[in-house]
Parts: structure tokens; sequence; C-alpha cells
């Protein structure tokens, strides 16, 4: 079977080289609370932009977890929180700003002004649905598996992944891993199978980038997760959905840090029939803010629930949204979602 994995026209193609070759200091930009795609695919598209010799800077608005942190390259990304003179600076001197994973206002919170401010031309590269931002070309796919994805088939479209290395397959890939759970949703597509057996070829250790993001927990996140799943999982019977709530004084008890409870949000989908499974959590810094995620199996449109009930959107089967109220009442929201749902949950 042939596998064509270019997702560019032939005039998308030429406006991204011609962009890309009029420029000289570009900023690489991804959303706030980055994930491993967000950073994945954010070093992999700063990876072949350097290997043309152009300075790149990337910038995130906040903390990158530690399961990802030991990605090649993600010591040296400026993070708003920390460096906003930096962050700044690069919008400033650079002649085209680059949005990895992420196609919409509202998604860098405190850093959205810096992007919005910045008058510099933009190239967009995203799976997310409903972009808003302005740009020079915007590569839109809400089908792909991930942006990592996305940045494999551009550079590979454009002529670069001869000249890509181990370090830059290794980010490309653990995106991709991450964004699809190990690869066990939003993932059935042949042409992922065959970007992965190309990146192999740079002798990847893929067993290892497994390793490093899911078996690296902290001993206090570890019983952490356990308390979460015995104390706090709520499970609507024979509505096969649940939900869990998670408070300040929780994260507080066990000493969290981002990234400690990456994951847990799939643990109630292992039980026997079960479809949907939701986290909610108070924001660390913000009162009366509970950051909402949604995972789901099958057909199940996570994504749909999150727009209609908590004010986001984002995969069939991955999805997260915000809510402005008590933890309280998040879970009578949660549980309202479910019932609201309950012909497909049955």
């Amino acid at each position: 079977m042939d596998i064509n994995i270019n997702i560019l026209t032939d005039q998308e193609a030429a406006i991204l080289r011609e962009t890309i070759a009029a420029s000289h200091r570009i900023v690489v930009c991804a959303h706030k609370s980055p994930d491993g795609d967000a950073i994945g695919s954010s070093l992999g598209w700063a990876g072949y932009l350097r290997s043309l010799g152009k300075k790149v800077d990337i910038c995130v608005p906040d903390m990158i977890p530690d399961s990802i942190s030991w990605l090649p390259g993600a010591a040296g990304i400026l993070r708003y929180d920390r460096q906003p003179e930096l962050v700044q600076r690069a919008f400033d001197e650079a002649d085209l700003v680059c949005c990895v994973d992420f196609s919409s206002e509202g998604r860098l919170d405190e850093m959205d002004h810096v992007l919005l401010g910045c008058k510099t031309q933009r190239v967009i590269i995203d799976h997310h649905l409903a972009p808003n931002l302005e740009a020079k070309l915007l590569v839109s796919q809400p089908h792909a598996s991930s942006a990592s994805d996305l940045i494999f088939r551009v550079v590979w479209q454009l002529g670069g992944f001869p000249q890509m290395d181990q370090t830059w397959a290794t980010c490309i890939y653990c995106g991709m891993m991450t964004d699809t759970g190990g690869f066990t949703y939003n993932s059935t597509q042949p042409y992922i199978y065959y970007i992965i057996c190309l990146l192999l070829t740079k002798n990847i250790d893929k067993d290892k980038i497994y390793r490093n993001v899911f078996n690296n927990a902290r001993i206090p996140a570890v019983r952490f997760r356990g308390y979460l799943m015995n104390e706090k999982l709520q499970v609507v019977e024979g509505l096969h959905a649940s939900f869990y709530t998670v408070t300040r004084k929780e994260l507080k008890k066990y000493d969290f840090i981002k990234g400690d409870l990456e994951g847990l949000v799939n643990v109630p989908l292992t039980i026997k029939g079960h479809k949907l499974s939701i986290s909610l959590r108070e924001d660390t810094d913000i009162d009366n803010r509970i950051l909402v995620s949604l995972r789901s199996v099958d057909d199940f449109p996570c994504n749909k629930m999150a727009a209609e009930f908590f004010n986001g959107g984002g995969h069939r089967n991955a999805s997260g949204g915000k809510l402005h109220c008590s933890i309280q009442e998040a879970e009578q929201i949660a549980l309202k979602a479910i019932l609201a749902y309950a012909d497909m949950l049955k």
C-alpha cells in the first residue's frame, strides 16, 4: 500500500519555504501547561529551522512537566513565568513566529498579550478544532494524531528528513506517543506507523522514551494517584462513566508538582465497559478555577461534552476545559454532563 504523508499543497509548501528563507530570527511558541506533544513538536520544528541556519527561540508560558523535561533541548526553552523579559525580547526581535500545537487565542494565558501584541508574521501548525489566530500560513489538521505528527510530515515534505538526527526523532516520537496515550487512542491510521518506522531509522530507543515519560513518577505522586483512585473516584453506576476531584489541600498534602497526575484521567477507562472519565482539579494559583480533563473510548465525543459543559474542546477521545466555580459546583456540573449524555453512555 502506498502511503502519502504529504499534507501541504504545492502553493502552501512554496509559501512556507519562502517565508522561512526570508526569516532569520524565529520564535516557536507552545501553549500553557505544555504537554509532551507541545514540547516535542516545538523542539522538532525548532530543530529543523536551526538545520537551515536560523536563530530560534522556543517560548512557553510556564513549567514543563518533569516527565518530558529530559527531552534533548528542553533545558533551553524560555518560560514566560520565569523569564518574561527574555520572552518579550525574543518576540520583539523575531521576524517570524511559529505557533505549534495551538491556533486560538487564550491558550497562553498570561503570555497571550505578548503573542497578540507582536505584529510579526505567523505560521501555525496545529491539530485542534476552531483556529482563530491570523496567520500567513495555517496548517490545520484536526484529524491528525498530534502536532508532532504534523511537524514530521511538513519537514518530510520540505525535504528535511534526511538531515534530521536521533535527537530530533526522539522529540517527534515522544510528542506522538504522549498525545495518543502510548498509541491507545486517536492512532488507528496506517500513516502513523509508517512515520514511526521512519523515526526508527534514526536509531531512537522508543522503549526508553516510553519509560522516561510514563515510568518516571516520584514516590509522593504514586501515593497521591492511589489515594485519588481509592478515595475520590465516583463511578456513575449504569452509565459507564466516572469523575474525581482534586483539591488544593490535597495537592499540598502530596507535595504536588506539575506532571504528577499526568495520565491519571485514563486509569478509570481500564474499568470493564467504561466509556468516559473526567478529572476536576482546583487551580493552584487562581481561586474558583477548575481545570477539567476528559477521556473517552470508541465513539463517545468528549470534545462535544467539553464544549457544552466545560468551556473547552479538543479531540473526540481526549479533551479539556475550565470551570469558574467551586469544586463542589464542578462536581454537580460533571454529574449533569454525564446524565445529559446518558443514552450514549449506557
